[in-house]
């Protein structure tokens, strides 16, 4: 948890600050100064007897008891400083801002991990190295500018990043996006990202927090802590948007399975802001616009009505809330009728409502009032209005603030002339609202926020097998990829049905061991990574003599070891696979099966554990969907069966935290069951 001291201090002591607004220590002081910072403040400078108006002390030790440090000094300089606060002036809260530290060498990682220690053992709270520092209703602890607009009912911003919040900041600036705290950790030497959000979380008050949680991301050193306290804030109604940096696919060509293949570390943080119900943004202006339209409304909005007075804009609009699941009704005769009565001759009133840009202020405020009391299908507008620099536009914003205010109904309002009309959509702002500038961003990130769903809950999965003989398997296995009737024997244990089949490591074994199987049989090779590099999967072998002769080609090639025979079974290939990966729960994948799968990439994937609702999710999102539905006469399959080996899957993968890659590729699902006909597990002591 923060410390008090660090988020509401009674005194502050900017260590190394000076008259220069333009370094950093001068900036935070005056940012500090106009934010109107209600408690004690002071200043250590050896050089000055006054900074910025305050009187200055030559070093720490002339501070009286002090809440919270803000240290704008060089990194070599900081130790010595940390120390003599902790022991003589009983500060609790430190923001640091010097580089030098962890991102430069091993030197600089000692030095941190020294001063971190140091204020973790006094029970202190570290904001840094490395950062901007913190803004809340309370002071600026930031030393950048501009100041962003602060308000309790603002959003929180936690950012990894000083200087990408910074420009976030501005950007929010431009919308009239408002915040109630931020925080920026920088090298996070003992608050990160996840502690910030577990703060946030355990804290949260439906009344007076911010309902909406924005994070910028970088590493994600705990992605644990980060699920369940977004878990946690989504259950208490919280949003949470969130924009991941520094994803990149590590060793995924060398991959020894089509799961290792595909699970990159990208696919793990998608699965876990997909589990969280956290809304991933590409970009920070898409960062802002989630924000933004959160902060407009948390209701479920299906209708628009679309209001313009350019029609290009106002069909963009439509098209990309159609394309993306929302709705732009068209409107009946009637109302048509009705509204083009209130306009001038020529305005298009199907939905789009498009009063031409001769339309009047006047005539807007009735088209507004109109969706507000007539048509019951809408729930939102959306009202699209510029300027080509002709006119002034100060009487239809001043409408659209009146009806903001007044309907009931959401209103979204898009400017997009932001040269044109900058200061009228400045005191648009300054008034309170929002205004989005681009239609197409604004309209895809409307349908992103309308699209979320919330998280999924753990509704109880299948009963647990008998772990004793569990870890009595494990314990007999050896590093590495599982042999196949080991596999076999661990998937049957936990319920998940196996192709009846039989290692053969010698002629002679060939036709005894078959007797019990009916031809047509498969013949598969052992060894080879990939079976069908090697032409080493053989279907439909339906004679003795055959068998033999399959035998003595495949023998041949040295990377063979044994060779299997399986039973043949027919039906529809699909694919179940899991990995894991540093400090994540496992993810379980689902898909179209075969030799094609990276190529088709027709899967789906979530974190462990998986319940019903979730694999079934799964496999509605799957292009393969529709013919395991049975087509143009074919039975349906299995697909309680498809649900049920997920859900297995999942709970084999929380049992045996030593499996760290599972590939079952393919299953062959038919109108009876689901059964496993090529494995591989790796299994990691």
């Amino acid at each position: 948890m923060l410390h008090e001291k660090l988020l509401r201090p009674a005194s502050i002591a900017v260590i190394g600050g000076s008259d220069h607004i333009d370094h950093i220590g001068g900036s935070v002081l005056k940012n500090l100064i106009d934010q109107g910072f209600k408690g004690q403040l002071f200043v250590v400078n050896p050089k000055k007897d006054r900074v910025q108006g305050i009187t200055s002390l030559k070093n720490v030790s002339f501070l009286p008891q002090i809440d919270l440090a803000i240290i704008a000094i060089p990194a070599d300089d900081i130790l010595a400083s940390v120390r003599e606060l902790i022991a003589k002036k009983e500060t609790k809260g430190f923001i640091i801002y010097a580089a030098g530290f962890s991102e430069l060498d091993d030197s600089g990682a000692s030095l941190e991990k020294q001063i971190a220690d140091e204020i973790s053992a006094s029970g202190g709270s570290l904001l840094g190295p490395n950062n901007i520092g913190m803004i809340n209703q309370h002071y600026a602890g930031i030393f950048t500018r501009p100041l962003p607009l602060i308000d309790r009912t603002g959003l929180d911003f936690i950012s990894a990043s000083g200087a990408t919040a910074v420009f976030t900041l501005e950007a929010a600036q431009q919308i009239g996006l408002r915040f109630s705290n931020l925080f920026t950790v920088g090298n996070s030497a003992q608050i990160g990202v996840e502690d910030i959000l577990e703060h946030l979380d355990k804290t949260f008050n439906s009344k007076k927090g911010s309902p909406v949680k924005m994070l910028y991301l970088e590493d994600l050193k705990n992605p644990k802590k980060l699920l369940k306290h977004a878990l946690s804030l989504r259950q208490k109604g919280c949003s949470i948007i969130a924009l991941k940096s520094g994803v990149t696919e590590k060793g995924n060509a060398a991959a020894a399975s089509h799961t290792g293949a595909m699970a990159n570390s990208d696919l793990f943080v998608q699965a876990l802001f997909d589990k969280a119900g956290i809304i991933r943004c590409k970009s920070r202006y898409e960062l802002i616009t989630l924000g933004a339209i959160l902060q407009t409304t948390h209701l479920k909005l299906k209708n628009f009505a679309v209001i313009t007075h350019a029609g290009g804009p106002g069909v963009i609009v439509t098209d990309t809330l159609s394309e993306n699941g929302l709705v732009v009704p068209d409107l009946d005769e009637n109302h048509r009728n009705t509204i083009a009565r209130q306009l001038y001759p020529g305005a298009a009133t199907a939905n789009p409502i498009d009063i031409l840009a001769t339309g009047t202020a006047g005539q807007l405020e009735k088209v507004i009032n109109y969706c507000e009391n007539e048509l019951s299908e809408i729930d939102a507008m959306i009202i699209i209005f510029g300027s080509p620099g002709l006119g002034s536009v100060n009487e239809a914003y001043e409408v659209i603030h009146q009806m903001i205010k007044k309907c009931r109904k959401p209103i979204f309002p898009i400017f997009p002339s932001v040269v044109n009309v900058k200061n009228e959509i400045a005191e648009f702002i300054k008034k309170g609202h929002m205004a989005f500038s681009d239609e197409y961003s604004f309209s895809s990130c409307l349908a992103k926020v309308m699209g979320n769903q919330p998280p999924m809950s753990d509704s109880g999965l299948n009963p647990i097998p008998d772990q004793v003989k569990i870890r009595s398997l494990i314990n007999s296995f050896s590093d590495g990829f599982l042999e196949p009737d080991k596999a076999h024997q661990l998937l049957e244990h936990f319920g998940i049905p196996v192709a009846k089949q039989v290692l053969i490591k010698s002629e002679n074994q060939l036709l005894k061991a078959t007797k019990d199987f009916n031809y047509p049989v498969v013949q598969k090779v052992v060894g080879p990574l990939h079976k069908s590099d090697h032409d080493g999967v053989l279907i439909n072998v339906s004679s003795d003599d055959e068998l033999i002769a399959n035998y003595r080609r495949l023998i041949q090639n040295k990377e063979v070891t044994e060779i299997l025979i399986q039973e043949m079974i027919k039906g529809k290939e699909v694919f179940i696979g899991a990995k894991r990966e540093a400090s994540f729960p496992p993810l379980i994948m689902c898909g179209s099966g075969g030799i094609y799968i990276e190529a088709l990439k027709d899967y789906t994937s979530v974190l462990a554990p998986i319940d019903r609702s979730e694999a079934i999710n799964m496999v509605d999102q799957l292009r393969i969907k529709p013919i395991l539905m049975g087509m143009r006469g074919e039975p349906s399959c299995n697909l309680e069966a498809l649900y049920d080996a997920l859900e297995k899957v999942s709970k084999l993968m929380q049992l045996v935290p030593e499996i760290t890659e599972l590939d079952l590729n393919p299953l062959i699902l038919n109108k009876q069951d689901i059964v496993a006909v090529d494995i591989r597990i790796r299994i990691e002591k």
